[in-house]
Parts: C-alpha cells; sequence; structure tokens
C-alpha cells in the first residue's frame, strides 16, 4: 500500500516537472506541487526501503528543449527550497544562526516570476547564455537572448576578466497582455502567466520573433574567482555599474523583524510592478559565511525562497457553457457566481478542457476555489467537496457541438475536442472570414466580427471568397452601413490582392498554421498550386514543420469546398505564389537538400544559417537521417547527431567550407 502511494506520487510529479519545465505549462500550482513534493519526502525518509535515485525528491526539473546546444553549467544552478510562512522563515535563520554560530546579515529581494538564465562573460563581453536545465547543464540560447535589451552585449566600468552572472528573463504584464490579446484574436491557446510566455519565447528557434517579444531581465549572483567584494550586496552594487539591471527593492537585514517588514511591504506593493513576483528570496550577504554553510543535494542552506499565497476566493458553480472558435476547438467555461478577486469581479472562469473537468470532479451547485494570483485569466482549481449538501448532476464534456450538432472529435495528443463541420458551423465559418480579414493577413479595412455577423445573417457572406463578391447597393441597404462603409470595404478588399503570398496561405485559416508556419510554406512551395498538392512526406520535410502540421495541410487541401474556395480566389487576383522579387532573392545552390545545423558557429548565428538555406533553395532539418544531405557542423557539435552521422555516412561541413559554397 506505502509503496504503491509512493509510486502514485514519483509518477504525478514527475508530470507535473515535464509540464512545467518542459512544456511550460503547469497544471497545478507552485504551492500544490510544493506540499506534494514535501508529502513524497516525507514517505521515503519513513520508508527508506523504497528509496529510488530517480525521484523527483533526487532530482532538480529540467527545461531543456529540443533544438538547442547542451552546455554544462561551471557551476551547478541548483533550486533554492521554499516557504510559505514567516514560521519557516523563522526556521531557516535559526539554522543559519546555529550553523554559522556569528553575526550575519541577509539581503532581501524580490523572486521575479520569469525562467532562469546564466550568462557567461570575459573581457567584458557577453559570450554565452544558458538556461538552468536540470541543473548540471542547460540550454545554450545566446542567439535568443542577446536580444533581450536589457541585457548588456558588453559592459563598462571595472569589471573582472571572467565571470557569471544568474537573472530571471521577464515578460511585462503589458507585453503579455498584448501578446495574449493577439493570440485570442487567432485563437491560439493563451499563455497562462508571464513565466509560461517568457520561458516559451525563450525557446523559441526563431530569435526575431523572441526580439519582439520585448523581454525583460534582472539579474540577482554573481560567480567567480575574482569577484570585486566578499559581500553579496556589494557585488550586486558593482554589476549595476557594470550595466546590469539590478533591482532596487534589496535590502540588507540585521533582524527577522526587519525581514519581515520586508515581506509584509511588498506582498501588497507588487501588484504595482510591471513585471510579475512570486515571493521573497533571502540570502547570507557574506560569500565566506555562504561557503561555510555549503549546500545540500539540492539547493544551498544559505538561501531560501519566501512565496506569497495566490489570491483565492470562494464561489458557486453555477452551469458550464460551451464555446467553438474557428478551429472548432471545444472550450468550457464555468459561469460563477460573482466574487471579487485581484480587484476585479469575477464571473466566469475558463476549464479548459475535458481532462481538466474530469480531474476537478465537479458537480453543478458545486462550491469552487477560483484563483487569479499570477494568473490572468482565472481559474478553477479546486471543489470544496465538504460543502456539498444538495448538488445537481456531474459536469460531463458535451459529445456534439453546441453550435451545429456534429459529434465532436478529439485528435491524438491534443486535449481540446473540436467540431469537423467546419465549412458549415457558424463560428467556424465566421471566424475564418475574421481570421482572413484581419491586420496579420489580408489587412481588410471595415469588416470587424460585428459586420462579419450581419453579412452573414443576411446571406451576403457564406464563405471567405464571397468577400470580393461584395456589392455597394446590397451593402448600403444593411443597417449600421451607409455609403461611407460599403466603399471602405470594398476598397480594401481590393487593396488586399496586392497582400503577399505568405500572408494569404496565414489568412486561409489552416489548422495549426500560424504566422511562421505559413511563411515557411510559401516559401518553401513557392505557389499555391504546389502547396496543395504536397504529399504528407514533402511537408513534414520542411523546417518545423510536423506531422500534426502536415496532416492538416493534407486534411485541408483534400476539401472540395476548399479547394472551390482558393478557386474564387485565384479568380478574384489574389497574389497565389511568391513574387518575383522574394524568388530572386532565393538562390538555387542548395536546392533540394536537406541539411542539419548542430553546434556553435562563429561567424553567424544558427538562425542566419538557417535563413541563408532557405533563401538558396535547402530545407532545415531538425533531426539525422539517411535523407540528410550533410550536417553544417560548429563546435560543441551534439554527441547524438554525430554518433548517428557517422553510423549514416552523413558528412560534416564546417561553415568556412559552407559559405565558400554559397560565394560568401
Amino acid at each position: 500500500m506505502i509503496k504503491s502511494q509512493i509510486e502514485s506520487l514519483r509518477r504525478e510529479l514527475e508530470q507535473h516537472n515535464y509540464n512545467y519545465y518542459v512544456l511550460s505549462s503547469p497544471t497545478i500550482s507552485d504551492f500544490e506541487f510544493d506540499a506534494k513534493l514535501k508529502e513524497l519526502q516525507a514517505l521515503e525518509a519513513q520508508y527508506p526501503e523504497f528509496f529510488d535515485p530517480n525521484s523527483p525528491t533526487q532530482r532538480v526539473g529540467s527545461d531543456i528543449a529540443g533544438g538547442f546546444e547542451q552546455v554544462a553549467h561551471v557551476y551547478s544552478m541548483l533550486s533554492l527550497g521554499n516557504t510559505y510562512s514567516m514560521d519557516e522563515v523563522q526556521d531557516f535563520y535559526e539554522r543559519v544562526r546555529k550553523g554559522l554560530n556569528e553575526d550575519f546579515e541577509l539581503v532581501c529581494e524580490l523572486k521575479y516570476d520569469g525562467t532562469s538564465i546564466s550568462l557567461t562573460y570575459e573581457n567584458g563581453l557577453l559570450i554565452r547564455a544558458v538556461t538552468r536545465g536540470d541543473g548540471e547543464k542547460g540550454d545554450d540560447v545566446t542567439a535568443n537572448v542577446k536580444t533581450i535589451r536589457s541585457i548588456p552585449l558588453r559592459l563598462h566600468g571595472d569589471y573582472p576578466a571572467s565571470f557569471e552572472i544568474r537573472g530571471e528573463i521577464l515578460m511585462p504584464w503589458s507585453v503579455f497582455d498584448e501578446l495574449n490579446r493577439e493570440r485570442e484574436a487567432q485563437e491560439e491557446q493563451l499563455f497562462a502567466n508571464p513565466r509560461n510566455a517568457a520561458s516559451g519565447t525563450l525557446k523559441l528557434q526563431n530569435s526575431a520573433t523572441v526580439a519582439s517579444r520585448k523581454l525583460d531581465a534582472y539579474f540577482y549572483y554573481l560567480l567567480g574567482e575574482k569577484l570585486p567584494a566578499e559581500l553579496h550586496s556589494e557585488n550586486l552594487k558593482a554589476a549595476h555599474s557594470w550595466g546590469f539591471k539590478i533591482s532596487e527593492a534589496t535590502k540588507v537585514c540585521k533582524t527577522l523583524d526587519e525581514v519581515s517588514g520586508f515581506i509584509n511591504y511588498w506582498d501588497v506593493e507588487r501588484k504595482n510592478l510591471p513585471v510579475a513576483t512570486d515571493g521573497i528570496v533571502l540570502k547570507v550577504n557574506s560569500l565566506n559565511q555562504q561557503k561555510n554553510l555549503g549546500y545540500t543535494a539540492k539547493s544551498p542552506r544559505w538561501a531560501i525562497s519566501y512565496k506569497f499565497q495566490a489570491e483565492k476566493a470562494v464561489t458557486r458553480l453555477n452551469s458550464v457553457s460551451y464555446q467553438v472558435g474557428r478551429t472548432g476547438a471545444v472550450t468550457p467555461v464555468a459561469n460563477l457566481d460573482p466574487v471579487q478577486l485581484s480587484g476585479t469581479t469575477v464571473k466566469r472562469a475558463s476549464l479548459h478542457n475535458a481532462d481538466i473537468i474530469e480531474a476537478l470532479d465537479l458537480h453543478i451547485g458545486d462550491m469552487v476555489f477560483v484563483e487569479k494570483g499570477g494568473e490572468i485569466i482565472p481559474k478553477i482549481t479546486a471543489v470544496d467537496k465538504e460543502a456539498r449538501l444538495l448538488i445537481g448532476d456531474k459536469v460531463r464534456f458535451i459529445k456534439n457541438c453546441p453550435e451545429c450538432g456534429a459529434t465532436l472529435v478529439r485528435f491524438e495528443g491534443e486535449a481540446a475536442h473540436y467540431c469537423p463541420n467546419e465549412n458549415a458551423c457558424p463560428p467556424q465559418i465566421k471566424g475564418k472570414m475574421e481570421h482572413f480579414v484581419s491586420r496579420k493577413a489580408m489587412n481588410i479595412d471595415g469588416l470587424g466580427s460585428e459586420t462579419i455577423n450581419l453579412l452573414y445573417q443576411n446571406g451576403l457572406l457564406h464563405n471567405i471568397a464571397d468577400i470580393y463578391n461584395l456589392k455597394i447597393p446590397d451593402l448600403v441597404l444593411l443597417e449600421r452601413l451607409g455609403t461611407k462603409s460599403a466603399y471602405n470595404i470594398r476598397d480594401g478588399a481590393e487593396k488586399s490582392k496586392e497582400v503577399p503570398f505568405e500572408r494569404v496561405v496565414f489568412g486561409l485559416g489552416i489548422r495549426f498554421v500560424g504566422e511562421t508556419i505559413a511563411k515557411k510554406l510559401a516559401y518553401a512551395f513557392k505557389n499555391i498550386e504546389a502547396l496543395e498538392q504536397a504529399t504528407f512526406e514533402e511537408l513534414i520535410a520542411v523546417d518545423e514543420i510536423g506531422g500534426r502540421i502536415a496532416q492538416s495541410v493534407v486534411a485541408y487541401f483534400t476539401d472540395e469546398e476548399n479547394r472551390n474556395t482558393i478557386s474564387q480566389l485565384k479568380a478574384f487576383g489574389l497574389q497565389m505564389s511568391l513574387s518575383e522579387e522574394k524568388m530572386q532573392a532565393h538562390g538555387s545552390a542548395l536546392d533540394g537538400l536537406s541539411i542539419v545545423i548542430s553546434g556553435t558557429f562563429s561567424q553567424h548565428s544558427r538562425d542566419e544559417y538557417k535563413t541563408m538555406i532557405e533563401r538558396n533553395g535547402g530545407k532545415n532539418v531538425g533531426s539525422v537521417s539517411a535523407k540528410t544531405s550533410f550536417i553544417l557542423a560548429g563546435e560543441n557539435m551534439g554527441p547524438e547527431k554525430l554518433k548517428k552521422a557517422e553510423k549514416l555516412g552523413v558528412k560534416l561541413m564546417d561553415e568556412s567550407t559552407f559559405l565558400s559554397m554559397l560565394n560568401l
């Protein structure tokens, strides 16, 4: 019984670790995770016969992602122990006092809620940026980090010849809100909080997209052989003078009362900050005392974090409704008794998908815990089952589309349910039109969601091609549409015929094909005819196109109604191939070649090499196979890729040879 309980907890925590560090999509709060981890630690201590070296209690979670080179940390990046009460802070204080048996100071700092990063500088220049990873090694994300404006590439002042500095990469609230608004408009999954958004952004393969996300960074710890001071607080001041962003909300405390005052102040004041915080970090100020206190297997004995409690409220679940988006994804929404939370009135909360509903064991009439805290979207975190007296039916995810009645489907590997009736389900039809006319697609003025709904209800719009068949006399007769609005719509539609091919592909609204993937498809296949005839195998050979996307593209062009719509769009004169200018900008030196990039390079970044390959007719491929033409190999090439290349006889090419091949 005990063994089963321990193994069950391990499996659950391993899944949560994966969700958090790999998928950047946690399904439980930090508090819940830590509570489960403590439960497992207690059981393992009580029953040592069930010890497992691979238990979640024995390691630090990993955020290692595919596609980045692995770099070993010179100094391990360990996690901090967490506390949630002043009693636990006092316990930490007493452990430090007994461990040192001498006076000491604590530095109190804000615990920024982002993704950890370690930067290495040599002779004042940034040479490497590595994620925490598993604590021993992490992903080399130097190219992405260099796009963050608040991170200095070149230092000034009197700095050591070589050192490492650690910090937190963050997405400001304003940027996060705007990003989620854009994702919501495109019916892409929203980021739950700025931490996930920052983590997900840092793992993107396209550094230009990273740059557009306007990430920020604060730094909090220096490591190296010759640091400027023996006190941590003084080293932070020195780092600030070299050009690093160091939080002004840092205080040296000599007593526990001062620590308590700092925590209480920032528990309230943090809500006015431009970035997310989730607690306070306490560190012994003296580096010599830090050294004397040492480390446990997982964390330093000289530091700990105090985590703020997320704001929660209890309210009644009255009903669950279901929304259908343009891609057919069905989202369940909890309708609640109004409740105040983080300064706003909450009446609705997302339930995300069927798995979440099942895990919560929801019943109509349940008293539920709603949490906002660091989350921008209210969510139900638990049910007060002890409060159940007179409750209604168990909430079960619907089987049919609430709009058109079609039987819902769930694709393998997908959490969401979809309505497959994409050409006859009203929200999907109207959603596709709204997407088609949006700024990043065809950018047609005058056709907002209300106008599209009006035209659809009056039988003037049935699909996206009908937009180009709208007549001024028909439009001016409609309520709320005058002559000026009618001409704006017509002129906008005419102007959209100049929109480039890659944006037309995006505008088609093919499931899973976002802005970046649409551009990849357009440049790989050059025109709509080639894309329409592309096979699954040809599609997955394109950089960043996986099986799910390839299947979706094939399914879209297999549908006769979609092919008819494209024929109409062609007839109306939309751009259905890459422009001559873009064609000419692409050479042919790498035509038909599939190339894997691996390692670090001195003359150009990995992203620059990817662009060169695409512009010269080649295809970027993520993994080595018998079909790989060659590997563009830099320093520290991945050992697995090297081993596979040797096994399959795939040749390696250094960057000088590659550039000569392109006459560069």
